[in-house]
């Protein structure tokens, strides 16, 4: 038997395990937490910025605050929601410190589609230009709505969670949505 004083070893789906243990300050099951979520929390973050370099400084931020936020998390939503809004403020925050107001791309970290179905070849490229329309489109798009179409169609984020992480009203999130569809759908000449 181990020494009692130790923490028990924790397996890595015990997420709300390694969640108290963090609280009480053990670094190590925070470090598991970090590395369970650090790819989902890059990847959003690159979603957001398209910029590897800063998508980085992002995660990073996102988990320096989640570190000193973890006292007061009440686990009243699951680790990874309350992580990626942690993802979406700091991007937020990053974004405004630029002051930058136009559009990126999308990096091609961020794939849309699988351009594999199933060895189809005719079928993954038809899907692979329509990866690239609909990144081209997304493009387009101003930043605020941009962010509320990748937290609902590619994360699935309801509106309230989106008007929570954004800091808007969830009337907002719905009107930022709608205008961000108007605009993917005349940018891709009327298609669905």
């Amino acid at each position: 038997m181990g020494n009692p004083m130790e923490p028990a070893a924790v397996e890595p789906g015990d997420e709300a395990h390694l969640v108290r243990l963090a609280q009480a300050g053990d670094k190590d099951a925070f470090q598991e937490l970090i590395r369970q979520h650090q790819h989902g929390v890059f990847t959003l973050a690159l979603r957001l910025v398209n910029d590897r370099e800063q998508a980085a400084d992002i995660a990073q931020d996102a988990f320096i605050r989640a570190w000193r936020g973890l006292p007061r998390f009440r686990g009243d939503a699951a680790f990874k929601t309350w992580i990626h809004r942690i993802t979406v403020n700091a991007a937020w925050t990053f974004k405004k410190r630029a002051k930058r107001h136009l559009a990126s791309p999308l990096d091609d970290a961020s794939p849309l589609a699988d351009p594999t179905l199933s060895g189809n070849l005719e079928r993954a490229g038809e899907n692979l230009e329509l990866r690239e329309r609909l990144r081209a489109a997304l493009d387009q798009l101003p930043r605020p709505q941009r962010t509320v179409v990748v937290l609902k169609d590619i994360y699935g984020w309801s509106h309230g969670e989106i008007a929570e992480a954004l800091g808007i009203t969830i009337s907002a999130a719905k009107v930022r949505l709608h205008r961000a569809h108007h605009r993917l759908r005349d940018h891709l000449g009327g298609e669905r």
